[in-house]
């Protein structure tokens, strides 16, 4: 809950109005992508590859373009002088070297690198006539052997998946790497060194709306429009235009709708949105694609995979001396559109997480593999920092004899800024504090009884605690570009202000479930002192909004919020102009409170309102010093992260019998700094928390020796329901307010996410060796098999 401040807001800043995208949403009146039919719109339907790797010898289409309805049927060959699908991000390795960048096509040429791989594409007027068709399409494919495992795929002699490239290895980043020597040195002196390996298991995203794509070309106007569901349709529209298609942005429109979740998954542009609006302005027709949810288990962009062995050096007394990481993350076959930058600078400048730790060194080999390429997955980079920290502190606690919640707070870090050794600084934080709450609202102190409880009945219990630091709002501009990202992440926004005084703010930012159409006004209306229900949202529409990088990261208030507020500050301080005029006083006089500006120490005021018609009919106020009209943009590229941070707990019960987890009990304090909206604050958190669990006990996309997907449904990939969790005991009072956006706010998207799979962990590790097993860790998920398997194998009571 918010701090007290009194009697409970029911407007602006602090407040929890209900949301109002919900009214449509959960009347069925929301306008999705797939909502969206164009007169004359034909279907479309990939026929993909079946195997992993293959060598395509040749296509047959000739029986399959004879059959009913079917337009045209694309292959590789027709995207020939086309761009491939690019990628948004350069890493440059720790000996200088700049990645390997292999090309992925729109449609596969020459090779197919995954199972999904899509080779043809079949458009015809009924999708049930493309598939039709897309059965009778011959493929000769030579299989080739499927490069799985990533460690294997670096090896000397290992298959390649890009036969132009010298070896599967994209990068071997090393950061910092002038720290290297004098890591390696700390360690082999140190007191004491706990080492863990372990491994952030695939996933997929699942968002309930599956991707889809809706291309349409006006041959009158040279004009290109793509529907499509994406977290960010300006950077769509930036990729695809410059490079892939060469469609000048002044021709060409992308719209994002209402946008059922994303989770990362829609933040990249796809091989689908490309070809929609190729074969458009190709056929001079619409062009629809719809995603089923078994195209999307082996299409999508999935999330985590990384393999990484840690190592924390500790002093006898507990104090952190070094940290030494070396990780495999797997790319997939292709690099998807920011997948360089996850587990390097999303992953390695977040080891620090909330301690002081002075040397610290990460090694990341970046592998490319025959399975669906690998980007951002809900906290991209940070829960995977997070898990290998807060498990390796765990296990050093119990090797050491010390409690694990002394021993994060033994290191915390309290004095702040705070410089970290690897590249980042920390402006506020409070990590005692939210410690201190977490004991309470988790009722820490109870536990013992709960444990005995639970031993009556047979059950195993234990307790998991974990921190979390994140690091939101990618800035800034300048210092992302020489990192490798090879687009800008400031945000925009336009105010437009209505004569009426109505208030119409279009943002390059863009939501997807986040309730931006409620936060957002509530900014502006705090602002200025005017109801919420005059100021309206417009975003996801490149031709309207202006020129923004979307929504991801947990940037959207943090970034695109203090836009928005930059440009309500020039209204404001034009307003004050024109009513200074009005009521024939100076500017430095006027205020603005409650929607009405006032002269200071005066009766004099003059409404928001009657200012705004003044704008707009400027018969009382001097042109050559004022214009006319009330509308601003502003650009707003930060100069830092925000840095949320937190503490978690979970309670399990165990069955001895069979392996079999139960979440009891689950708690989290977060400090997001100043808080707009408490209620989607806590549902943002509820959210995350339940992905997280889904990791940690549940979910895994796995693949056999040859490249299938064996979890290409939910038949085999298990998704968290709402009877898998327990109710949340949340909290955001601990406040520290960031320094450097106008807000005072930090993101809150995806700590839930980051901070629930190692409290999960933490917790099954703690019931079993409070039962006697000698088990310091099992990867995730920790299905009841894989619990099971690990007490039979260690004995215990």
């Amino acid at each position: 809950m918010p701090k007290d401040t009194g009697p409970e807001k029911t407007t602006g800043i602090g407040a929890s109005p209900k949301r109002r995208e919900d009214i449509r949403f959960l009347t069925g009146r929301g306008r999705y992508t797939d909502d969206i039919t164009l007169h004359g719109a034909l279907h479309v339907h990939f026929l993909r590859s079946d195997v992993a790797h293959g060598r395509i010898n040749g296509i047959d289409t000739k029986a399959a373009e004879a059959m009913p309805g079917v337009h045209r049927i694309f292959t590789g060959a027709d995207f020939e002088g086309v761009g491939g699908i690019p990628c948004g991000w350069q890493i440059t390795d720790r000996h200088g070297e700049v990645m390997q960048e292999p090309a992925h096509p729109v449609l596969a040429q020459g090779k197919v690198r995954h199972v999904g791989d899509p080779i043809c594409a079949v458009v015809a007027d009924t999708l049930a006539q493309a598939r039709d068709a897309a059965e009778a399409i011959v493929l000769d494919i030579e299989e080739l052997p499927a490069v799985i495992d990533m460690k294997q795929a670096v090896q000397d002699g290992a298959t390649k998946v890009h036969d132009d490239l010298t070896s599967n290895l994209c990068y071997d980043w090393g950061f910092v790497e002038e720290n290297r020597d004098a890591v390696d040195e700390a360690i082999r002196n140190a007191d004491h060194v706990t080492t863990l390996e372990l491994v952030n298991n695939r996933l997929i995203a699942n968002p309930m709306e599956p991707r889809v794509a809706v291309g349409d070309y006006n041959p009158a106007t040279d004009e290109s429009t793509l529907y499509t569901t994406s977290q960010n349709p300006h950077v769509i529209r930036l990729l695809m235009g410059a490079f892939v298609l060469g469609i000048p942005e002044h021709k060409l429109r992308v719209v994002a709708p209402d946008v059922g979740g994303g989770f990362g998954t829609k933040i990249f542009h796809y091989a689908e949105e490309a070809f929609c609006t190729f074969a458009a302005r190709q056929l001079k027709m619409p062009v629809k694609w719809c995603s089923t949810r078994s195209e999307a288990f082996m299409s999508d962009a999935h999330g985590r995979d990384h393999v990484t062995k840690i190592e924390l050096a500790v002093s006898k007394d507990g104090e952190f001396q070094a940290l030494r990481t070396e990780t495999y993350a797997n790319m997939g076959a292709y690099l998807s559109t920011f997948a360089p930058s996850v587990p390097t600078w999303l992953h390695g400048t977040l080891m620090a997480g909330n301690y002081r730790t002075p040397l610290i060194y990460v090694n990341v080999k970046a592998v490319f593999t025959n399975t669906v390429p690998v980007d951002a997955y809900r906290g991209a980079g940070r829960p995977e920092a997070t898990f290998q920290l807060e498990r390796v502190i765990d296990k050093a606690a119990r090797e050491l004899g010390m409690d694990p919640i002394a021993l994060r707070r033994k290191n915390f870090i309290t004095e702040f800024p705070y410089a970290t050794p690897v590249a980042v600084e920390y402006d506020t934080g409070d990590y005692n504090a939210t410690m201190d709450k977490l004991e309470e609202i988790a009722d820490l102190s109870g536990f013992e009884a709960r444990l005995a409880e639970s031993k009556k009945r047979g059950k195993l219990r234990g307790l998991g605690v974990n921190c979390y630091i994140e690091a939101c709002g990618i800035a800034p501009s300048n210092l992302v570009g020489q990192l490798g990202a090879r687009a800008g992440l400031y945000e925009s926004a336009t105010v437009r202000v209505n004569a009426t005084g109505g208030i119409v703010v279009m943002t390059g930012s863009h939501s997807h479930g986040q309730g931006h159409e409620t936060s957002f006004p509530q900014v502006i209306a705090d602002m200025i002192g005017i109801d919420e229900s005059m100021v309206e949202i417009v975003h996801g529409d490149t031709a309207n909004t202006p020129m923004g990088m979307g929504t991801y990261g947990s940037r959207s208030i943090a970034v695109g919020g203090s836009a928005m507020v930059r440009a309500a500050e020039k209204i404001i301080n034009k307003a004050k102009k024109i009513a200074a005029h009005l009521m024939e006083a100076s500017e430095q006089d006027i205020e603005l409170k409650d929607g009405k500006f006032s002269v200071a120490g005066t009766d004099k005021s003059v409404a928001w309102g009657d200012v705004t018609l003044a704008a707009y009919v400027p018969h009382n106020y001097p042109l050559e010093d004022i214009e006319p009209g009330l509308e601003e943009t502003s650009f707003y590229d930060p100069n830092n992260f925000t840095y949320p941070s937190g503490a978690y707990a979970c309670e399990v019960e165990l069955d001895p019998d069979t392996g079999r987890v139960t979440i009891e009990r689950f708690a989290a304090a977060d400090d997001f700094g100043n808080i707009i909206n408490p209620m989607i604050v806590s549902g943002q958190v509820h959210g995350g928390i339940a992905q997280g669990v889904g990791q940690a006990l549940m979910e895994a996309c796995v693949y056999d020796e040859n490249g299938q997907l064996l979890t290409g449904s939910y038949m085999d990939y298990a998704m968290p329901r709402a009877d898998d969790l327990p109710f949340f005991s949340v909290d955001h009072s601990c406040q520290t307010p960031c320094t450097h956006n106008p807000l005072g706010v930090k993101g809150c998207g995806e700590a839930g996410a980051i901070g629930s799979p190692p409290a999960v962990v933490n917790a099954v590790c703690d019931a079993l060796q409070r039962a006697g097993h000698n088990i310091t860790h099992i990867d995730m998920p920790l299905t009841p098999s894989r619990v099971w398997t690990a007490m039979q194998q260690s004995g215990g009571q």
